[in-house]
Protein backbone atom coordinates (compact mmCIF):
# COMPACT_ATOMS: atom_id res chain seq x y z
CA UNK A 1 0.00 0.00 0.00
CA UNK A 2 1.29 3.55 -1.05
CA UNK A 3 1.96 5.50 1.71
CA UNK A 4 -0.48 8.42 0.51
CA UNK A 5 -3.44 5.34 0.82
CA UNK A 6 -2.20 4.39 4.16
CA UNK A 7 -2.80 7.52 5.34
CA UNK A 8 -5.89 8.04 3.88
CA UNK A 9 -7.12 4.37 5.80
CA UNK A 10 -5.47 4.92 9.07
CA UNK A 11 -7.67 8.89 9.45
CA UNK A 12 -10.54 6.66 8.99
CA UNK A 13 -9.71 3.62 11.10
CA UNK A 14 -8.26 5.59 14.26
CA UNK A 15 -11.15 8.08 14.36
CA UNK A 16 -13.52 4.44 14.53
CA UNK A 17 -13.50 1.84 17.28
CA UNK A 18 -9.62 0.14 17.56
CA UNK A 19 -9.41 -3.32 18.03
CA UNK A 20 -7.71 -2.46 21.35
CA UNK A 21 -7.13 -4.43 24.29
CA UNK A 22 -7.79 -7.43 22.54
CA UNK A 23 -5.38 -7.16 19.71
CA UNK A 24 -2.53 -5.97 22.27
CA UNK A 25 -3.08 -8.98 24.68
CA UNK A 26 -1.57 -11.45 21.60
CA UNK A 27 1.86 -9.67 23.06
CA UNK A 28 1.26 -9.26 26.41
CA UNK A 29 3.42 -12.10 28.37
CA UNK A 30 1.74 -15.15 29.55
CA UNK A 31 2.07 -13.74 33.32
CA UNK A 32 1.68 -10.37 33.24
CA UNK A 33 3.59 -8.16 36.69
CA UNK A 34 1.53 -8.01 39.72
CA UNK A 35 -0.94 -5.57 39.38
CA UNK A 36 -1.13 -4.91 35.83
CA UNK A 37 -4.18 -5.43 34.21
CA UNK A 38 -5.31 -5.56 30.38
CA UNK A 39 -7.20 -1.91 29.67
CA UNK A 40 -7.04 -0.82 33.39
CA UNK A 41 -5.04 3.00 34.18
CA UNK A 42 -4.30 3.65 37.40
CA UNK A 43 -5.65 7.58 37.80
CA UNK A 44 -1.99 7.91 39.91
CA UNK A 45 -0.15 7.32 36.75
CA UNK A 46 2.18 9.66 34.74
CA UNK A 47 1.06 10.40 31.34
CA UNK A 48 3.53 9.82 28.35
CA UNK A 49 3.19 9.54 24.24
CA UNK A 50 4.99 7.79 21.62
CA UNK A 51 5.67 8.24 18.31
CA UNK A 52 4.83 5.84 15.64
CA UNK A 53 5.78 7.50 12.42
CA UNK A 54 5.56 6.38 9.19
CA UNK A 55 7.43 7.49 6.07
CA UNK A 56 8.82 6.35 3.03
CA UNK A 57 11.74 3.89 3.11
CA UNK A 58 13.75 2.11 0.80
CA UNK A 59 11.30 -0.37 0.35
CA UNK A 60 7.79 0.89 0.73
CA UNK A 61 6.40 2.44 4.20
CA UNK A 62 8.26 1.90 7.33
CA UNK A 63 8.59 3.39 10.68
CA UNK A 64 11.47 3.90 13.08
CA UNK A 65 12.37 2.01 16.02
CA UNK A 66 14.89 3.05 18.97
CA UNK A 67 17.43 0.70 20.45
CA UNK A 68 17.52 2.09 23.95
CA UNK A 69 20.87 3.03 25.00
CA UNK A 70 22.10 0.42 27.87
CA UNK A 71 23.54 2.86 30.22
CA UNK A 72 19.80 4.22 31.11
CA UNK A 73 18.25 3.57 34.05
CA UNK A 74 15.28 1.88 32.88
CA UNK A 75 13.87 -0.33 30.03
CA UNK A 76 17.85 0.23 29.09
CA UNK A 77 18.84 -1.93 25.75
CA UNK A 78 15.04 -2.30 24.60
CA UNK A 79 13.50 -2.07 21.74
CA UNK A 80 10.96 1.15 21.81
CA UNK A 81 8.97 3.65 20.00
CA UNK A 82 10.62 7.67 20.30
CA UNK A 83 8.62 8.91 23.25
CA UNK A 84 8.68 9.44 26.95
CA UNK A 85 6.77 11.84 29.71
CA UNK A 86 4.36 14.69 29.06
CA UNK A 87 5.31 18.22 30.11
CA UNK A 88 2.64 20.37 31.97
CA UNK A 89 0.58 22.11 28.86
CA UNK A 90 1.26 19.54 26.60
CA UNK A 91 -0.75 17.19 24.52
CA UNK A 92 -0.28 13.93 23.70
CA UNK A 93 0.88 14.79 20.18
CA UNK A 94 3.27 17.49 21.35
CA UNK A 95 4.56 15.21 23.83
CA UNK A 96 5.26 12.71 20.76
CA UNK A 97 6.92 14.74 18.30
CA UNK A 98 9.15 16.42 21.01
CA UNK A 99 10.24 13.37 22.69
CA UNK A 100 10.80 12.16 18.59
CA UNK A 101 12.92 15.12 17.95
CA UNK A 102 15.10 14.62 20.96
CA UNK A 103 15.42 11.19 20.41
CA UNK A 104 15.82 10.52 16.94
CA UNK A 105 16.32 13.91 15.14
CA UNK A 106 12.43 14.26 13.83
CA UNK A 107 11.48 17.59 12.61
CA UNK A 108 7.97 18.03 13.60
CA UNK A 109 7.02 20.52 11.17
CA UNK A 110 6.80 17.79 8.77
CA UNK A 111 4.78 15.68 10.55
CA UNK A 112 1.18 14.91 10.17
CA UNK A 113 -0.58 13.50 12.97
CA UNK A 114 -3.44 10.95 11.95
CA UNK A 115 -4.75 9.33 15.34
CA UNK A 116 -4.15 7.77 18.43
CA UNK A 117 -4.17 4.22 19.30
CA UNK A 118 -4.99 2.26 22.40
CA UNK A 119 -2.79 3.44 25.62
CA UNK A 120 -0.78 0.65 27.23
CA UNK A 121 -0.06 1.03 31.18
CA UNK A 122 3.31 0.43 31.55
CA UNK A 123 3.48 -1.01 35.52
CA UNK A 124 7.75 -0.68 36.01
CA UNK A 125 7.59 2.62 34.98
CA UNK A 126 4.65 3.53 36.27
CA UNK A 127 3.72 5.16 32.90
CA UNK A 128 0.71 5.19 30.89
CA UNK A 129 1.66 5.25 27.50
CA UNK A 130 -0.41 6.92 24.44
CA UNK A 131 0.78 6.02 20.94
CA UNK A 132 0.21 8.65 18.68
CA UNK A 133 0.42 7.87 14.91
CA UNK A 134 1.49 10.39 12.25
CA UNK A 135 3.71 10.78 8.85
CA UNK A 136 5.84 12.28 6.71
CA UNK A 137 6.25 12.57 2.89
CA UNK A 138 10.08 12.50 2.85
CA UNK A 139 12.50 10.42 4.90
CA UNK A 140 14.01 11.87 8.12
CA UNK A 141 18.11 12.20 8.70
CA UNK A 142 17.55 10.46 11.74
CA UNK A 143 20.06 11.78 14.43
CA UNK A 144 20.17 9.32 17.58
CA UNK A 145 20.77 11.33 20.76
CA UNK A 146 23.93 10.35 23.08
CA UNK A 147 23.43 8.46 26.21
CA UNK A 148 19.95 7.98 25.05
CA UNK A 149 19.50 5.39 21.57
CA UNK A 150 22.14 3.29 20.46
CA UNK A 151 20.77 3.13 17.23
CA UNK A 152 17.65 4.01 14.95
CA UNK A 153 15.92 0.72 13.48
CA UNK A 154 14.27 1.51 9.94
CA UNK A 155 11.08 -1.12 10.15
CA UNK A 156 9.45 -1.84 6.80
CA UNK A 157 5.68 -2.49 6.99
CA UNK A 158 6.12 -5.38 4.67
CA UNK A 159 8.57 -6.56 7.71
CA UNK A 160 5.98 -5.64 10.12
CA UNK A 161 3.22 -7.40 8.95
CA UNK A 162 4.95 -10.53 8.29
CA UNK A 163 3.50 -13.05 10.49
CA UNK A 164 6.56 -15.05 10.68
CA UNK A 165 8.28 -11.98 12.54
CA UNK A 166 6.15 -13.00 15.61
CA UNK A 167 7.64 -15.84 17.79
CA UNK A 168 7.73 -16.77 21.24
CA UNK A 169 10.65 -16.69 23.61
CA UNK A 170 11.57 -16.81 27.72
CA UNK A 171 12.86 -14.23 29.87
CA UNK A 172 13.92 -14.44 33.48
CA UNK A 173 11.95 -12.07 35.91
CA UNK A 174 12.43 -11.84 39.29
CA UNK A 175 13.89 -15.22 39.38
CA UNK A 176 10.91 -16.92 37.31
CA UNK A 177 11.17 -17.80 33.64
CA UNK A 178 8.22 -15.96 31.70
CA UNK A 179 6.98 -16.84 28.30
CA UNK A 180 6.58 -13.40 26.04
CA UNK A 181 5.63 -13.20 22.43
CA UNK A 182 7.79 -10.65 20.53
CA UNK A 183 8.23 -9.39 17.20
CA UNK A 184 11.48 -10.43 15.22
CA UNK A 185 13.05 -7.12 13.63
CA UNK A 186 16.29 -6.92 12.06
CA UNK A 187 17.80 -9.54 14.82
CA UNK A 188 16.60 -7.75 17.56
CA UNK A 189 13.53 -9.14 19.41
CA UNK A 190 10.99 -6.40 20.07
CA UNK A 191 8.70 -7.43 23.30
CA UNK A 192 6.69 -5.90 26.37
CA UNK A 193 4.41 -2.10 26.04
CA UNK A 194 6.33 -1.76 22.46
CA UNK A 195 5.24 -4.96 21.03
CA UNK A 196 1.37 -4.47 22.49
CA UNK A 197 1.31 -1.06 20.41
CA UNK A 198 2.68 -2.71 17.34
CA UNK A 199 0.28 -5.63 17.73
CA UNK A 200 -2.58 -2.73 17.65
CA UNK A 201 -1.01 -0.99 14.70
CA UNK A 202 -1.07 -4.41 12.33
CA UNK A 203 -4.26 -4.76 12.94
CA UNK A 204 -5.03 -1.22 10.91
CA UNK A 205 -2.97 -2.11 7.81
Amino acid sequence: MALVELERTLRVKLADTLPGVEAQMRFAPAQPRAGWKAGHFPENARMAAALLLLYPGSGGPAVPLTVRASGLARHAGQISLPGGACDPGETLADTALREASEEIGIDPSCVRILGELTPVHVIVSGFTLHPVVGVTDVRPDFVAATGEVEEVLEVSLDHLRDASRIRSGTRVREGVAVEYPYFDLLGHQVWGATAMVLGEFICLI
